[in-house]
């Protein structure tokens, strides 16, 4: 069932921010935590941490590499390690540390990427992670997650520390719409339905599950009953959710802050294909880079408002009838 039937979406925290928050939480709670930074622990948040527990706090310089390596050796002593930087930096720099001493081995490494995507907005494309799910979801045995506001990334984060592991979540720098209150369950693998529809299905993760809500609504208007999916967690994607939106609305849509070749929208696409094919349509980023400029006006650019996901949704409509 849908877990409310109408959204605010006022703004709240930046999703970096309530890992930041949620982290100190976690060390409270168990002294086995401990975090690696690279030197940007001021905008990953994880300086709450520090200041609070300065012996279980690593920086490591910009030097993302070696973190992961740090954060390998701490997991193979029985910590439960957060290594952190932005997105960019700790999957692209760190992509054969994790590879070699993460994912082949098995380890309880929880990597956390801040400043995910375009809407980091002025630091430009340098620092814009936009192929970043593709890479972690290529790494055998890690669980890929990406909320979408604060209360999902308190659950998720807490989800992450206790699974038996390697983990990446994606969190971002702008305020994250409020989709959810602050009780909502959340389960690694299994997604949220938010509004019931029968004539297509949107799904979506990150800032585009707000996004989504907003097509939804504006689609109803329209006579379109469009159902909502946050698909939370991309790897392992609840397929039961994919399979049954694929047969009760015939038409998908998946809307990503990401590129569109290797993200969310390909792995729905291939339990679509074995499960129930259908029309899909793909909101996400074309096969480019984005420039620098304000996260709003960035998001509009390069497709990835509601209106570009209302347009999705209406397209695919119409090549289903």
């Amino acid at each position: 069932m849908p877990a409310r039937t109408r959204f605010d979406l006022k703004p709240g925290p930046a999703t970096r921010e309530a890992f930041g928050r949620t982290l100190v939480e976690l060390g409270r709670e168990n002294k086995d935590v401990v975090v690696c930074d690279a030197d940007l622990s001021k905008s990953t948040m994880t300086t709450y941490f520090a200041k609070e527990f300065p012996d279980r706090f690593f920086s490591c310089g910009i030097a993302e590499a070696n973190m992961v390596g740090v954060g390998a050796g701490l997991a193979s002593a029985g910590k439960i390690p957060f290594v952190s930087s932005f997105s960019v930096f700790v999957m692209n720099k760190g992509f054969e540390q994790l590879r070699v001493c993460v994912a082949y081995p098995k380890l309880n490494v929880k990597v956390v990427g801040t400043h995910s995507g375009i809407s980091i907005g002025e630091d430009g494309p340098s620092q814009m992670s936009v192929e970043e799910t593709a890479l972690a979801c290529s790494l055998p045995g890690f669980v890929v997650l990406s909320p979408a506001d604060e209360a999902a990334t308190k659950a998720l984060v807490r989800a992450a520390a206790a699974h038996i592991g390697p983990v990446f979540i994606r969190t971002g720098r702008p305020k994250a719409p409020i989709v959810y209150d602050a009780g909502q369950v959340f389960e690694i693998g299994k997604a949220i339905e938010l509004i019931e529809g029968r004539d297509v299905a949107i799904i979506a993760n990150g800032l585009l599950v707000a996004e989504s809500i907003r097509a939804a609504e504006a689609l109803e208007a329209e006579g379109i009953s469009a159902r909502v999916i946050d698909m939370h967690t991309v790897k392992p994607l609840d397929r039961e959710a994919i399979r049954r939106a694929a047969e009760d609305t015939g038409a998908i849509v998946v809307a990503e802050e990401h590129l569109a070749d290797g993200g969310l929208g390909v792995r729905v696409a291939q339990v679509v294909a074995e499960t129930s094919p259908c029309p899909m349509e793909f909101v996400g980023i074309r096969d480019a880079y984005a420039e620098s400029g304000q996260p709003g006006e960035l998001m509009e650019k390069y497709g990835l408002v509601a209106r570009d996901v209302a347009a999705a949704a209406r397209k695919v409509v119409a090549r289903k009838r």
